[in-house]
């Protein structure tokens, strides 16, 4: 049985951990198989990690949410952000821990209830990928 995508929106305060809180929030609500539609908000601190890095680079001043993308599921996952400072200059990467919300995140989720997003292992890099699956 095929079931329409439904959405969610929710908004993230001062303080708060940008990937920490969105990971509680997909747990909470038991979100198998979602998805980012949009987040408009800005930070004080960023931890992204860059293509092909095998850390995060840090940040602290004042940057706004100019985009922001995932896959996210109870069984894992992956967010995209892309940050701007004052001055225009954008960067963006993978969403690491770390990121402090400054004034809000507002952010909007799209659920599929008819399928789960899994992880498993690729040995071709050796990281866990999606791997999508019908509801039974």
């Amino acid at each position: 049985m095929h079931q329409q995508p439904i959405s969610h929106a929710f908004r993230l305060k001062p303080g708060d951990d940008l990937k920490q809180s969105i990971l509680k929030w997909v747990d909470e609500h038991q979100v198998a198989a979602g998805y980012i539609i949009t987040c408009v908000g800005s930070l004080t601190d960023y931890n992204i990690r860059f293509a092909n890095q095998a850390e995060g680079s840090k940040g602290s001043g004042h940057f706004e949410i100019v985009s922001m993308t995932g896959v996210l599921g109870t069984a894992g996952s992956h967010i995209h952000i892309s940050i701007s400072d004052s001055t225009g200059k954008t960067i963006g990467g993978h969403l690491m821990d770390g990121c402090k919300v400054y004034t809000t995140a507002e952010i909007v989720i799209g659920e599929d209830r008819s399928k789960i997003f899994a992880r498993e292992l690729d040995t071709t890099f050796g990281y866990k990928e999606l791997k999508v699956k019908d509801v039974e």
